[in-house]
């Protein structure tokens, strides 16, 4: 690529063009002088409106008018260059020894269009395969320093064929380059959403840059408000980089605000500040692969490798990642407080838009995982991000003396939903309970699977709109604070503790209210079931668990029903005792019953059916008697 040299030449000519002038041609004359050079030099046409003027010694001045570089031939109509004016200061006496050093050129208001096609020609090549012919008794251009390059108010447009334009306004750009054989100095200012993005860079060999000559070494810094990054390595102009990327971000929101990427919510743990240091390789392609990475994300230690593709319409991100006690409970925070603690759902907006930053694909592996919450030992999970839905693929997590596999997803296309389907193994409920739900009277292993859906803004919004089924079963376990061999002996079952041989369960879950009407469980002498409700939102519970005494040889069998009812967290127990009655003198109540209808049938000389109210019997005979009392007092009259 020699475009910059080429548009160097600009300067050369122009300067040549006023000293051999000898002041004597009107600007406008000048102007069209120049164009035809300038074309000349480029192999595009190059226009120049109004008047050139210039000053004389000790710096030669050359000031003009609009300046319009032609795009190429395959590129369209879009000029490749306008601006609105250009300066140009020269030394007057290095021009007798065929030197051009510029003290200044300046440009105001560039525009400037870069742009790449599918067979991947660029519009700022000016050989187009073919350099153009010298003109007669031209010795080539003389060397050139650039003391002091200034462009103000600028804009850069890249256009990359499949991809959406990338556009920059108010750019600023200086150079410093005094000796054609020494480095250059460049400082760039973007303004991608109005606040401040500086590039620094220093190229030890600019001209091996400038005319192509494979990758050469550069350092250079970006800072925003809200960091730094820095890069030391070599850079062609394809573009392609290879070299050491380090960066520290105190607040990756300020950055991501300055480069115009804002208005994502990014929670502690993930990056509220970055701390990375990596091996950084970008390839014509677009892509950026991390290699040999080691990344701090808040007070979380990453390492590993990632790819960031970014020749779509968004970034594209491949990663694995490699973490020890990975701090991620900030994610279930409540209001500060655990959801076993807190008396109700969070109403706080939860802001999903980073969903939509990025796709992309990221395995992490971790030796623990804190959720807040909840906690787990060894982690292995997939994250698969398409178009604002993420897809958490859990092939191992380890905790509660047990493990996990499944799925969870965020999808916040419309709105945002949460759902999946998971399985637990072996796992101990009493500490899983306390940690998610604040419950401690179940414990023993269990197995048992989840399927769900909610939808809403909020926490509570989504407990609320909970949708979806589950089961599980339970080997031997404990209840405690009901002491069942206790309340079926003496009727009062409160405190104590009953031991289970199983216990199994199936459930539904609709507008946040989960449902159970199959519980079993087995005893050594009882079997008990269950039936009722867990309000997830208001989270209450309201259930029904009637143990049964087995009958055996010495024993007749009983049932008496416990009602749970209140807080989760701290519900009451109750014997029920008025269902406790027909449960089990269901057979003296008929017998009573049948033996009143027959006492009631021979009193009053009627006959009383089973499926007769004996209280209506006895109603019917009273209105007949005293229908009869006032027939028989007519009838005497």
């Amino acid at each position: 690529m020699k475009w910059l040299f080429r548009l160097i030449g600009i300067v050369v000519v122009l300067a040549l063009v006023a000293v051999g002038s000898l002041l004597l041609l009107p600007g406008e004359r000048l102007a069209r002088i120049a164009s035809d050079q300038l074309s000349a030099q480029l192999g595009r046409k190059v226009e120049i409106t109004g008047d050139v003027s210039f000053s004389f010694y000790p710096v030669l001045g050359v000031s003009t008018g609009p300046v319009t570089v032609a795009n190429a031939d395959w590129a369209g109509e879009t000029p490749m260059l306008r601006a609105a004016s250009a300066h140009i200061g020269l030394e007057a006496l290095p021009l007798l020894r065929r030197e051009v050093r510029v003290k200044a050129l300046y440009a105001d208001a560039p525009d400037v269009l870069l742009q790449r096609d599918a067979q991947g020609r660029v519009n700022w090549d000016f050989s187009d395969g073919n350099e153009p012919a010298p003109q007669s008794g031209s010795a080539g251009l003389p060397p050139v320093s650039i003391e002091d390059l200034r462009i103000t108010n600028g804009a850069i447009t890249y256009a990359d064929a499949g991809s959406a334009p990338v556009a920059y306004r108010n750019v600023d750009l200086s150079l410093a380059w005094p000796d054609q054989a020494g480095p250059a100095d460049v400082a760039l200012t973007l303004r991608p959403a109005g606040e401040d993005v500086s590039v620094t860079a220093r190229l030890p060999r600019p001209m091996d840059l400038l005319a192509g000559n494979g990758a050469q070494p550069v350092t250079a810094e970006i800072s925003t408000d809200g960091g730094t990054a820095s890069f030391v390595g070599n850079v062609s102009l394809v573009p392609e980089a290879q070299g050491k990327l380090t960066a520290e971000l105190g607040s990756t929101a300020r950055v991501l605000a300055a480069l115009g990427m804002g208005g994502a919510e990014i929670p502690q743990g993930l990056g509220q500040s970055i701390t990375l240091d990596t091996s950084l390789t970008f390839d014509a392609a677009r892509k950026a692969t991390f290699d040999g990475m080691s990344l701090a994300l808040d007070q979380n230690r990453l390492t590993g490798s990632a790819s960031v593709d970014l020749g779509g319409d968004k970034p594209r991100i491949g990663a694995r990642l490699e973490a020890g006690a990975l701090d991620l409970s900030a994610l279930m925070a409540e209001d500060g407080e655990s959801s076993g603690g807190a008396t109700e759902w969070s109403t706080d907006p939860i802001d999903a838009s980073a969903l939509g930053v990025a796709d992309g694909e990221i395995v992490l592996n971790a030796d623990s995982v804190d959720l807040g919450d909840l906690q787990f030992a060894k982690t292995r999970v997939v994250v698969t991000i398409d178009r604002s839905r993420a897809v958490i693929t859990i092939r191992e997590l380890t905790g509660y003396q047990g493990g996990f596999d499944g799925e969870f997803v965020m999808n916040n296309r419309n709105g945002l939903s949460v759902g999946g389907k998971m399985r637990g193994l072996k796992v101990e409920a009493q500490e899983l309970l306390a940690d998610l739900m604040g419950l401690e009277r179940l414990s023993g292993k269990a197995d048992s699977e989840i399927q769900f859906l909610g939808v809403g803004q909020s926490v509570a919004q989504i407990v609320d709109s909970l949708e979806g089924t589950g089961n599980f079963t339970f080997g031997r376990g404990v209840i405690s604070g009901i002491d069942l061999d206790k309340l079926m002996r003496s009727g009062d079952g409160s405190g104590g503790t009953t031991i289970f041989d199983s216990l199994t369960a199936t459930y539904t879950m609709k507008n946040g209210v989960l449902r159970n009407e199959d519980l079993r469980l087995e005893l050594p002498l009882i079997k008990a079931v269950g039936e009722g409700k867990v309000d997830l939102g208001k989270r209450t519970i309201d259930y029904t668990f009637t143990p049964r005494v087995l009958e055996n040889e010495n024993r007749k069998g009983y049932a008496i029903p416990v009602r749970i009812q209140g807080a989760w967290s701290n519900p009451r127990i109750t014997a029920d005792l008025e269902k406790a009655i027909e449960l089990n003198l269901a057979d003296e109540k008929k017998a009573v019953e049948e033996e009143v209808r027959k006492r009631v049938g021979d009193e009053l000389g009627v006959e009383v059916d089973e499926d007769d109210s004996v209280e209506d019997v006895i109603k019917k005979k009273v209105e007949d008697e005293i229908l009869k009392g006032i027939g028989d007092l007519l009838g005497g009259n």
